[in-house]
């Protein structure tokens, strides 16, 4: 019997919100921008400008000289102050005016917009509130001691534009399934725990067995490199900055790492992704062979995310996702994530009361494993 049209369901796809979210936001590694130059970043709609002063100290501000409009990321440093490419006016990273080279006095309305700054964990952050709000000491982003001990790697850091909305991004952390069919990795145990400003999946795994997804690295000896397990604990702290702390068994060895997925908005229809990634040192390998095997987490965690770029290329957006039984809480996921878009007045307790759910994945693991098995027998079939 055909589908009469009350039975068919319609996607429904609104506008993005049409304001950025609350929170901090990376711009990415802090040695990158004490370099001696000032840089243009777009973000919130808008462009910035980063600098750092004599001191080291990193600021950020307004990107658009108020006096003809020149990009200040263009002009250059000169003691605490950045120099407008256009006409010299020179601009303190409190936002003021310091000198006009060519005039007696600064207006006394010379200032433009400084932004609060953060630095942790080698990174710059920024705080957004397009109501104006100063930083709230409770969502300060936390640090990951294990920087700065030199037990671990440096950050191995990529950067790309994502022309999509961000949130695309953040369902990731409710969606269960996608790690199988995108990522080659079956799900053994799934756990999601939202509360106040702090999101959280703790997942374990195994690699696909009718999938190849390893293969040969000098840190080995040249050998193949089979990954046997996998587990995740990914927090988003606000946002926009998710701390991802990882251990697989590679080759009968434990290798812990940490990943930070973090994004910053353009505008509404495109955000910059900044990968990072910081691995712990083997302490029977020398110096380049944990260098070999940092580099080997950097390269796969870098596939897999280009994995959700190729969905996210040519997917739309869904408002009213169908689910399933075995799928995970996206809507909760959802309902957590409007409360950084919203006054902090209207936000509301399902925003950010505990909401914990731990997925019974019986079912889909016996399946998932007779699917396997089916593609293998393809596969040999095939050979």
């Amino acid at each position: 019997m055909a589908a009469v049209e009350s039975d068919i369901r319609v996607i429904q796809a609104d506008r993005p919100p049409q304001r950025f979210a609350r929170g901090w936001h990376c711009l990415g590694l802090a040695e990158t921008f004490r370099d001696g130059k000032a840089h243009s970043l777009d973000v919130f709609g808008t462009r910035v400008a980063v600098f750092a002063d004599s001191t080291g100290k990193l600021n950020v501000v307004d990107g658009y000289c108020p006096h003809m409009g020149a990009d200040l990321g263009e002009g250059t440093i000169k003691g605490d102050n950045l120099s407008c490419p256009f006409h010299g006016w020179q601009w303190g990273g409190d936002g003021k005016c310091k000198a006009i080279p060519y005039a007696g006095r600064v207006p006394p309305r010379a200032r433009i917009k400084s932004w609060p700054t953060l630095e942790e964990n080698k990174q710059l952050f920024i705080w957004h509130d397009v109501e104006g709000s100063q930083p709230d000491p409770a969502v300060r982003i936390p640090r990951i001691e294990e920087c700065f001990t030199g037990e671990w790697s440096e950050w191995i850091w990529e950067t790309v534009k994502i022309d999509i909305n961000c949130r695309e991004l953040i369902d990731n952390v409710a969606d269960m399934a996608h790690f199988y069919y995108v990522h080659g990795a079956r799900a053994t145990y799934f756990k999601n725990t939202f509360e106040k400003h702090v999101a959280r999946q703790e997942m374990r795994g195994k690699p696909r067995a009718d999938l190849k997804v390893s293969g040969d690295n000098m840190a080995f000896g040249g050998a193949e490199v089979v990954i046997d397990e996998l587990y995740s604990v990914a927090t988003y702290y606000g946002p926009s900055y998710m701390i991802d702390e990882l251990s697989s068994v590679v080759n009968g060895m434990t290798v812990e790492a940490y990943l930070i997925n973090c994004h910053v908005p353009i505008d509404h229809d495109s955000f910059t992704l900044h990968v990072g990634l910081m691995v712990k040192k083997l302490p029977f390998l020398d110096d380049e062979m944990n260098a070999q095997i940092a580099q080997m987490y950097a390269s796969g965690n870098r596939d897999g995310f280009f994995q959700d770029v190729a969905i996210w290329k040519t997917k739309r957006r869904i408002d009213n996702p169908l689910l399933c039984e075995a799928d995970g809480p996206v809507y909760q996921l959802r309902r957590w994530y409007e409360q950084f878009y919203v006054d902090v007045a209207d936000v509301q307790p399902d925003m950010t009361d505990k909401f914990e759910i731990e997925m019974d994945l019986a079912k889909s693991n016996e399946l998932w494993v007779a699917d396997e098995a089916a593609n293998k027998a393809a596969q040999q079939a095939a050979e």
